[in-house]
């Protein structure tokens, strides 16, 4: 991670989803919801587990948790991330919380999960490290993260056309590498390295359904962070060209009166070792 600040990036990513916590709901939860009974299985999520829900954002993970009979805490850095996880769910708890600094003892759950917040940490592996401490020996750890862009296509087509058009070195807190858990043997690496055997991999089809063409844009560059930032930060010709790219990639897959964009998710768990 060379050339990273990482309070710099949390820093970044913190002022980001403060912003834009109230749009999650309307923008990416249709498709990041899609893998969460298969999260919940994968960490053994059923009746009295106690599970701990890192990076929850609008809490949608843990109030499927709860209602499997599990006990559920979620937690997210984001003050205004929790105010919308408590005002949508408010029979489940919910705090503000680091995943790189856990403020709870050892060995307090039976299972860790995490549904897309990988990827906007600065340090990634300090919250694995974190989620083993947390657990209880065999707990399960199951998280979730994008597939590579030229599978999941909502993030393909749009750094394509900044590729295309305008300029990815752009002056922005660099992070480390968006698709960096997309690859099987790096989060392998990093799960054994922080106390986790049992690695298990398994690749979740999701469709993104947008009503228009140009919606993609928009929620790239008013409801996300990263990639909101990129576009922000691109001349306004080059914008308005990558917009065009955008809206004519996503005109060819329209189903019906509306738009399906492939976004497979890559699902790990691993269990905690002695």
């Amino acid at each position: 991670m060379t050339g990273i600040d990482p309070g710099a990036f949390r820093d970044f990513e913190f002022a980001g989803w403060q912003k834009v916590a109230n749009r999650y709901h309307e923008t990416f939860a249709g498709v990041t919801v899609q893998c969460i009974p298969l999260l919940l299985d994968a960490a053994d999520v059923g009746v009295d587990t106690r599970v701990l829900d890192v990076a929850c954002g609008p809490g949608y993970a843990a109030t499927a948790a709860a209602s499997r009979g599990a006990r559920v805490v979620g937690i997210d850095f984001s003050s205004e991330m929790v105010n919308e996880a408590r005002r949508r769910n408010p029979a489940v708890e919910f705090r503000e919380g680091d995943a790189e600094a856990l403020s709870f003892s050892d060995a307090m759950f039976d299972a860790v999960i995490m549904n897309f917040g990988l990827l906007h940490l600065g340090r990634p592996e300090r919250a694995v490290n974190e989620a083993r401490r947390v657990l209880r020996t065999e707990g399960r750890f199951a998280f979730t993260v994008w597939d590579t862009p030229d599978k999941a296509l909502g993030f393909g087509i749009v750094l394509n056309a900044i590729r295309k058009h305008g300029d990815m070195n752009v002056a922005i807190p660099p992070g480390p590498p968006f698709f960096r858990f997309s690859d099987p043997a790096e989060s392998g690496r990093v799960l054994k390295e922080s106390g986790f055997s049992g690695v298990q991999m398994q690749t979740v089809p999701q469709t993104w359904r947008l009503d228009r063409p140009d919606a993609l844009f928009d929620i790239m560059m008013n409801a996300s962070v990263r990639n909101a930032a990129l576009l922000r930060a691109q001349p306004q010709a080059s914008l308005a060209a990558i917009e065009s790219e955008i809206r004519l990639n996503v005109e060819a897959h329209r189903v019906g009166d509306g738009f399906e964009l492939p976004m497979p998710a890559v699902l790990y768990s691993a269990r905690a070792s002695n």
